[in-house]
């Protein structure tokens, strides 16, 4: 890629993975010349990604790891000389809690969609799996184009169960929300996909959109902690940090114009926000209505992560982990053994338990010492042991996991054709919300300032 001798300035608001990303592209493409600053009010860069030290060890207490099909992450960690720094699973499974009992997870499907009945042995009631079994003798209507939810799709051609055991666990897993406020389109693009080409039933297009049978793991970690991924980007994109947050962004025929709550003002010639949705509005306001307006219509979720250090030995399964299905007498939403997942220390187990779901307020409202008595009685209703942590850390993420409603994509489609050629948007409430599509965005958003900055 050449550019013309300008190297210009460039504005990044917000300092999570998407921002860091496109800062660094930014660097890589525009030059020393270039001047990037990113605004972050937080102490610490790196946003969901947050890497704590419990018992001596490091851990993840946002995001915790990637899935290997899609490149973005192995591509950058190369990038930036870091590619030895990942490591693979155990190869422990993880578990259903359903209906009171630890139950087998679902073989084969596609965001918990089925691709037979077979494939819910053992989770599903008898009932269920004939259900399930002859959907595809069942006439089945769709329309080219449509983007009901999850549930309106899988609760209507498998059963209620399904919803609430196979597919709830995985999406709250993810966005931190349910079949019911997730759209097919974004959840499942492939099944939604297969639909559109005129499969004959769902068991079809899932069975279409399944990803191939791999020999390799599905996830992978950063070892020592995404901590090592953010401190390498902020490193060599040699940005300037300016620890504020933006609260006012305007442009006039100089750029752009970036304003602080204190009266601080900054210019630069192209600005991407990389910051969440809740964030925009205010923000974008008067500058690009638009933007404004489709971040206000994206709903939002909290969680907050439980980390716990128990005495080594504890009775816990040889499994990665347990999602629990809606419904159950749970707290949590999720169990990670951590120590089971990713290798023992010798010292200690390590454990994560996720809570929030879209909907409640518990990351806002609960106290940590609740969500630390709801972790240890979540671990001893699951598991049957008792542990008495010997180290807690608690982390909250608030408004912080975007819901991908019923017309999602359509929404961002229109929104980014409404930005001016210098501005651009970055952020896991666009095109995915892992670390992959966080970084595809980061990347996205620096290539388009370069276009119109440095052609």
């Amino acid at each position: 890629m050449t550019h013309s001798s300008y190297a210009g300035s460039y504005a990044i608001v917000g300092g999570g993975i998407s921002g860091l990303t496109a800062a660094y592209k930014l660097r890589r493409a525009a030059g020393d010349d270039a001047l990037i600053t990113l605004f972050e009010p937080a102490e610490v860069l790196g946003g969901t990604l947050r890497t704590v030290s419990v018992a001596g060890h490091p851990v993840d207490v946002g995001a915790e790891a990637f899935v290997v099909r899609r490149p973005e992450v192995g591509a950058l960690l190369a990038e930036l000389g870091l590619a030895g720094a990942q490591i693979d699973t155990t190869g422990a499974r993880p578990l259903i809690y359903a209906g009171g009992a630890l139950r087998p997870f679902p073989e084969r499907t596609v965001n918990g969609i089925p691709t037979s009945a077979e494939s819910l042995t053992g989770l599903v009631d008898h009932d269920t799996l004939a259900h399930v079994a002859g959907e595809r003798s069942r006439h089945l209507q769709w329309e080219t184009g449509a983007d009901p939810t999850v549930e309106d799709v899988v609760g209507d051609r498998f059963g209620a169960q399904v919803v609430a055991r196979s597919v709830d666990p995985l999406l709250a897993g993810v966005y931190a929300g349910s079949a019911a406020t997730i759209g097919l389109r974004s959840a499942a693009p492939g099944v939604a996909a297969a639909l559109d080409g005129g499969t004959a039933s769902l068991t079809e297009a899932a069975n279409a959109a399944v990803p191939p049978v791999s020999a390799g793991p599905v996830f992978r970690a950063v070892g020592g902690g995404y901590r090592r991924l953010v401190d390498e980007l902020a490193r060599q994109s040699r940005v300037e940090v300016v620890q504020t947050a933006v609260c006012r962004v305007s442009e006039d025929r100089d750029g752009w114009h970036l304003a602080d709550a204190s009266g601080n003002d900054w210019h630069a010639d192209a600005v991407a926000l990389a910051v969440p949705a809740p964030r925009l509005p205010p923000m974008v306001a008067d500058a690009l209505p638009s933007v404004a307006a489709a971040a206000r219509r994206i709903p939002v979720a909290s969680s907050a992560v439980v980390a716990l250090a128990v005495a080594p030995g504890t009775a816990l399964p040889d499994r990665s982990g347990v999602l629990v299905a809606t419904g159950e007498p749970l707290r949590a939403k999720a169990i990670t053994l951590t120590s089971r997942k990713w290798g023992r220390p010798d010292n200690v187990e390590l454990l994560r338990l996720s809570f929030g779901r879209f909907g409640d307020d518990v990351a806002r409202t609960a106290t940590d010492e609740q969500l630390v008595v709801w972790a240890i009685a979540d671990v001893s209703g699951v598991f049957g042991v008792t542990v008495d942590p010997v180290e807690v850390h608690v982390a909250r993420w608030v408004d912080a996991m975007p819901q991908y409603a019923p017309g999602h994509g359509a929404l961002v489609a229109a929104t980014r054709a409404s930005l001016p050629p210098t501005a651009a948007l970055a952020g896991n409430y666009l095109d995915g919300i892992g670390v992959p599509a966080c970084i595809a965005s980061g990347t996205a958003a620096a290539e388009r300032l370069l276009a119109a900055v440095a052609p």
